[in-house]
């Protein structure tokens, strides 16, 4: 299905999406909706997809950027365009029709004359107008969603099913702005503190509705059977399941034992522990519940301790620096996680390649040097306590914290630090207290991941207008005139080689500025599931993590009732293969699928 365009956070070098020329107008001929290519023409609809989830402090995907809330928040609205899902050209999505000018700068939108709200109302230019606006408020806490949107002018209903954005200035990524921010209903949502809608959605677009919230426990999603996409060529095999439920867990390893109970169908495995060491037992050795590792494209994003510079000492390179280097990755990832990750040196992975190595400095574990950084900082240890201080302030840093999964490696941190005169404090709290607290820049240091995504825009991240955004992506308050120099010189190259040079002088200055101290990832998706679900040969998509489950996969009964006798009788269920390379097993379609 051409679903809506992941948000503005990464791109993949793919130049198609960006070839516009003079009054192009889209869908070209060949161009227009047709069947999804990875979805599987076997797949049919019914049955229960259950998934593990944390409750965040919304589902509105403009008040929380959190992944799941977007997962959630994808099914249940719509975006202008969609994206080809192997080639990320752009798409149709309410839009069964778009033009762009020749400055690109002016873009229009013709609405699906069958496009639909789940009440039958029409979906509306004036529904457009009414969600920029909503965006764009002041007073609403939508943050960097802000960003992308803040080039245009408010929209133009040219009639009802015809809307036009006229940007400020030119920039690569207007098209995708424009095309590419949920729509939301004016008449449900109209006169409503928009900053209140969070768990309550009775008009929708997408292929799911809101159906039922128990919090603290977990979120249940109904399909629509009569939602108006289905009749559409890329409409077909895809969003099967009749009943998705995310039950909400605070801890990873609560969120395995209730896979290993049949309380979750499909688990995304990012604990080395268990993926090296726990897998064992009827349920695993009579492959009722297989293990598979998918190798495809999807882009690879970073995860970190965030420092927050806008406070001492965190405002300081030195400690920053220093504090990286009490911080041993490589003994980490070889005790604890079986060397089963890749240690990061950048912010931005897949810039680099054999052509253009990665030459960013490494903090490697270095004592030495840490102290040497910090008595260069004015830090100083008291002749009582052998504890640093400064000023008559000690060093001590305030780590929040969202779940038990990170104490093991906290312990070994907080033991360096100890050790170097410094005290750990672990501040833990539920996701909703720990979000509040980032949107409101109350923390010292925190663990943060963040996917990748396909299209890569610093903006919202590291420019310095970003810095003290409440609810924004800048979380640790950086600033760097270089850095919003070339952000603001990327913007207008349309070429995405030359953006991507630019990118990696970006990332050279952020390696060296430590905003975050740089953690570790992994190259494929890692997945758990009880064998009762069809899916695609390719498992997931092109660029799809675990959330293209939810699109893809099937309830099938034959293999539910084969599982249930399996496990009845104690016999074991065939193996099947646990890796999977996308480029591998995936059938192209045509030529002329995309002339």
């Amino acid at each position: 299905m051409n679903r809506r365009i992941p948000a503005f956070a990464a791109f993949v070098a793919l130049a198609a999406c960006f070839r516009l020329a003079a009054q192009e107008v889209h869908p070209r001929p060949g161009e227009g909706d047709r069947a999804n290519p990875v979805a599987s023409p076997h797949a049919v609809a019914g049955g229960t997809l259950t998934l593990s989830g944390i409750q965040p402090k919304s589902f509105n995907g403009y008040l929380d950027n959190f992944r799941s809330t977007q997962e959630v928040f994808d099914l249940l609205y719509e975006t202008l365009l969609g994206t080809d899902p192997l080639t990320v050209d752009f798409a149709p999505g309410l839009a069964c029709r778009w033009s762009v000018s020749e400055d690109k700068r002016t873009f229009t939108f013709h609405l699906d004359p069958a496009a639909r709200w789940s009440d039958g109302r029409p979906v509306t230019a004036a529904d457009v107008r009414w969600t920029f606006d909503a965006v764009m408020d002041p007073a609403n806490d939508t943050g960097p969603h802000k960003v992308a949107l803040g080039v245009f002018a408010p929209p133009e209903a040219l009639d009802e099913r015809t809307v036009r954005f006229t940007a400020r200035e030119a920039h690569w990524r207007n098209l995708l702005a424009a095309g590419g921010f949920a729509i939301l209903p004016r008449h449900a949502f109209g006169g409503v503190d928009f900053n209140t809608i969070n768990f309550a959605f009775p008009v929708v677009s997408g292929p799911y509705r809101f159906a039922a919230m128990r919090e603290n426990s977990d979120l249940r999603l109904e399909r629509r059977a009569d939602w108006w996409g289905r009749a559409r060529a890329s409409g077909a095999g895809v969003y099967n399941f009749q009943t998705i439920i995310y039950r909400f867990f605070t801890d990873q390893d609560n969120a395995f034992e209730a896979m290993k109970k049949g309380d979750i169908d499909v688990y995304a495995v990012y604990t080395a522990r268990i993926w090296a060491n726990e897998l064992r037992g009827p349920r695993f050795d009579n492959n009722w519940i297989l293990r598979r590792r998918i190798r495809n494209h999807s882009p690879v994003g970073f995860q970190g301790f965030a420092m927050n510079l806008r406070r001492p000492p965190f405002d300081d390179l030195r400690v920053r620096q220093a504090l990286a280097s009490l911080l041993d990755r490589e003994t980490m990832n070889r005790t604890l996680m079986f060397n089963a990750y890749f240690l990061h040196r950048s912010y931005y992975e897949d810039l680099y390649d054999a052509q253009h190595p990665c030459t960013n400095p490494v903090f490697a574990y270095d004592p030495g040097r840490a102290a040497a950084l910090l008595r260069e900082a004015g830090w100083a240890p008291n002749p009582k306590t052998g504890l640093l201080e400064k000023a008559g302030r000690p060093l001590a840093i305030r780590f929040l914290t969202r779940d038990g999964g990170s104490d093991r490696f906290l312990a070994v941190y907080s033991e360096a630090l100890k050790r170097a005169g410094i005290t750990l404090q672990i501040d833990r709290k539920d996701f909703a207290s720990w979000m509040r607290d980032m949107d409101a820049f109350n923390f010292d240091m925190t663990w943060c991941s963040y996917g990748g995504g396909l299209f890569r825009d610093p903006e919202t991240m590291w420019h310095s207008q970003e810095a003290d955004r409440p609810a924004g992506n800048n979380v640790t308050g950086f600033k760097d005139p270089r850095v919003d120099a070339w952000i603001e010189e990327q913007k207008t190259e349309f070429d995405p080689l030359r953006r991507n040079a630019i990118l990696r002088r970006i990332d050279a200055v952020l390696a060296s500025s430590v905003p975050f101290i740089l953690l570790w990832n992994t190259d494929a998706t890692r997945l758990l599931y009880w064998d009762k679900f069809g899916m695609p040969a390719t498992v997931l998509s092109k660029y799809g993590t675990e959330g293209a489950v939810v699109a893809y996969w099937w309830h099938d009964p034959d293999s539910a009732a084969d599982l249930k006798a399996a496990m009845e009788s104690g016999l074991p269920l065939p193996p099947r293969k646990s890796e999977v390379d996308f480029d591998a097993v995936f059938t192209p379609p045509e030529p002329n699928f995309h002339p």
